[in-house]
């Protein structure tokens, strides 16, 4: 049968529509999990829309790992689903066209799927995370004095406790400032200064509060001894690892590799505390791209076995199998991190799981043989649907 039919292209046509709806709706799904991290910015660090927009449009190479197979199991699924409804499926059928000869244009789908996947995952995604480490960073260091809080006790740094009274936003100073420094065993520090500012190299993630016209107050807690200075200024470094976790180092980490970097870094990496993580990690970015083929395979036969109901279930019962397949990779994660099962074998289950019975449900479609493993899912359905008053 030659792939580039009238039937091959119709088919991949009617793929795109649905694709393209499922692609927006659920990036933007996705995208709403950022808005707690967004508002933190804009209230806290009056970051610009420019920035906003930036962090956001660099997110959606992650987000594309997941959302790029689901859509594509989401097209398939649709597309035959209507198909079968419209009994396009069964003229077909009638015509002499078996089910296998259906296969050309999902393969080529899930293949284009698989290549935009595997470029997010392996080149996309780690590019985008270490631009917007550093982008936050940016961000939250050049406007760290307007993100403490007046009149609040803030612990983030470690081993110190600082309180400022109030902020002068115009001139960035800080006004009737209290820091408690227990930094230094069986010492502690108290200081009180009417003035201070926070200042700093962007470049060495170090910063310097820097207080005037104030007094320390110093406890020694073994030999119960006190004493206190006045000072025209006096500076206090303030640890930035803790106050903006996205400093933890200008280098780019492990996780920000490209998947060629990783590849040359776990071979260099020897007995690395982290080498299981790193290991899921490897693996999962080679076998996430290859969910676009077994959960697009398993779309044909639950949308050609589906005739008789709704699109608005098929919806339902596509993402009720990419969640089961989310919680085994999330499975497979957490197993292989521990060490408990091989990284290999704990990213490659759920494709594994999926292939297998999404073949096996092909296989009984073609044959006619009818399978009722939607039928739970679609009395669930018609119960919620009769208690929300809409028909099934």
């Amino acid at each position: 049968m030659k792939i580039n039919s009238i039937l091959n292209r119709y088919i991949f046509r009617e793929f795109f529509a649905p694709f393209v709806v499922t692609l927006i709706f659920f990036t933007f799904v996705f995208l709403m999990a950022q808005m707690l991290k967004i508002t933190n910015l804009i209230v806290n660090y009056s970051v610009d829309l420019f920035s906003i927009l930036k962090i956001l449009i660099l997110s959606t190479p992650f987000f594309f790992m997941f959302v790029i197979p689901m859509s594509v199991m989401l097209a398939i699924l649709l597309t035959f689903l209507r198909m079968s409804s419209d009994n396009e499926i069964i003229a077909m059928k009638t015509s002499g066209v078996n089910l296998y000869r259906l296969l050309p244009p999902v393969f080529i789908f899930c293949l284009g799927g698989y290549l935009v996947t595997f470029f997010m995952s392996a080149y996309g995604a780690p590019t985008a995370e270490q631009a917007i480490r550093d982008l936050t960073f940016r961000i939250l260091s050049q406007n760290l004095d307007i993100g403490l809080k007046a009149r609040t006790f803030n612990d983030s740094f470690k081993d110190v406790m600082l309180y400022i009274n109030d902020i002068d936003m115009k001139n960035k100073l800080l006004i009737d400032v209290f820091i408690e420094d227990k930094r230094k065993k069986d010492l502690v520090t108290t200081v009180v200064a009417p003035r201070g500012k926070l200042f700093g190299d962007q470049e060495d993630l170090v910063y310097h509060l820097r207080l005037f016209d104030g007094r320390i107050n110093q406890v020694k807690l073994e030999g119960r001894s006190a004493n206190s200075i006045t000072f025209e200024t006096y500076d206090i470094r303030l640890d930035l690892k803790n106050v903006l976790p996205v400093a933890e180092s200008p280098a780019k980490r492990w996780k920000e590799m490209t998947l060629p970097e990783l590849h040359q870094y776990l071979k260099d990496a020897g007995d690395h505390w982290q080498i299981n993580n790193m290991l899921v990690r490897y693996h999962k970015i080679i076998s996430m791209p290859f969910a676009c083929f077994a959960l697009g395979i398993l779309a044909v036969p639950l949308g050609i076995q589906s005739k008789s109901v709704r699109s608005s279930f098929g919806l339902m019962v596509g993402l009720v199998f990419f969640l089961i397949y989310y919680l085994l990779l999330s499975a497979g994660h957490v197993l292989g991190e521990s060490g408990r099962v091989p990284a290999p074998l704990a990213m490659w289950a759920p494709n594994i799981v999926m292939g297998i019975l999404g073949v096996y449900l092909l296989i009984g479609s073609a044959r006619e043989r009818p399978f009722q493993i939607a039928g739970p899912i679609y009395r669930l359905w018609h119960f919620i649907s009769r208690i929300g008053g809409h028909p099934a």
